[in-house]
């Protein structure tokens, strides 16, 4: 450990002022992950960027005040989390209710993007879609029921109203039965106990007998058969981290999604459901607009 904390204070003292010192980390390597820190480096050449294994880290109060550090997993999460001195931290692809999850309080320089579609996207997307709509149906359980007021809050910024049901056990059909019947759509939330491998046939299944449209929760679930969802690839997130990593730490929003995204969509379930489906371009075009007038 000894030897690595020296190691970053020579790498400090030999770098140019403007030189960044960003540290990659996570429980596993793999190579995506190695893809995607390499990609950056060639984005950012002048910054020095390196991956270090969760285990070979320090205790984060020992790593210079001046580096960055990017985490990947919900490990490094956990590792961060247990001291609140460090450097400035930005944690990647959190999901939230994951974050709901943490026992221990955010570290002051702690900023987290979400994995989960942003809820208002979501909705704006339905809106684009499904412009009559007037109801939107949303299932949900104990551990995601914080959420439904932002949820709400979207829908009603649309001048849609949202139906919900708890889902307690994804057995039990009545829920969802009960959300076909009374709304013109079902939003998908990012929730893995609901929408999974398991339920994802008969949610869609159903839906479609029932001639309604789904909207999310994945990129994965539109291959599967739902309409449309917001999703964010590779590109997307290195270039929302790359916007955190151009502005000073203290601006930086404790959490947030990520700032760039696209629109997947499935033109068999939109031609099923008589639903005119523009391309995926325009839809995430005008969605982006709505943020940036």
């Amino acid at each position: 450990m000894s030897r690595l904390l020296l190691f970053c204070c020579c790498l400090l003292i030999a770098l140019p002022a403007w030189t960044a010192e960003i540290i990659f980390s996570s429980s596993t390597d793999n190579p995506a992950i190695q893809a995607f820190v390499n990609e950056l480096k060639q984005r950012r050449p002048d910054d020095l960027i390196r991956f270090v294994a969760l285990k070979d880290l320090p205790e984060p109060a020992q790593l210079p005040d001046t580096s960055r550090l990017v985490l990947l997993d919900r490990p490094s999460l956990d590792w961060r989390l247990a001291d609140p001195a460090g450097p400035p931290t930005l944690a990647l692809r959190i999901s939230r209710l994951q974050a709901n999850s943490l026992s221990a309080p955010l570290p002051a320089q702690l900023s987290l993007l979400w994995s989960d579609p942003s809820p208002q996207r979501q909705m704006r997307l339905a809106r684009l879609l499904l412009p009559a709509a007037k109801r939107v149906g949303l299932l949900y359980d104990a551990n995601s029921a914080f959420l439904l007021d932002e949820y709400r809050q979207a829908a009603r910024a649309q001048g849609m109203t949202l139906v919900t049901r708890r889902w307690s056990d994804t057995r039990d059909g009545r829920p969802l039965l009960y959300l076909l019947a009374h709304s013109d759509l079902l939003l998908g939330m990012n929730n893995v106990e609901l929408f999974n491998s398991h339920t994802v046939k008969n949610l869609l299944l159903t839906s479609y007998t029932h001639q309604r449209p789904v909207i999310g929760p994945s990129a994965s679930f539109v291959q599967a058969g739902s309409l449309a969802s917001i999703y964010s690839d590779q590109s997307d997130w290195l270039d929302s981290l790359e916007e955190r990593l151009d502005q000073p730490p203290a601006s930086w929003p404790q959490s947030g999604y990520p700032s760039h995204f696209k629109v997947t969509s499935n033109p068999q379930v939109a031609r099923s459901l008589a639903i005119k489906l523009p391309s995926n371009e325009s839809l995430a075009q005008k969605l982006a607009e709505g943020e940036h007038p």
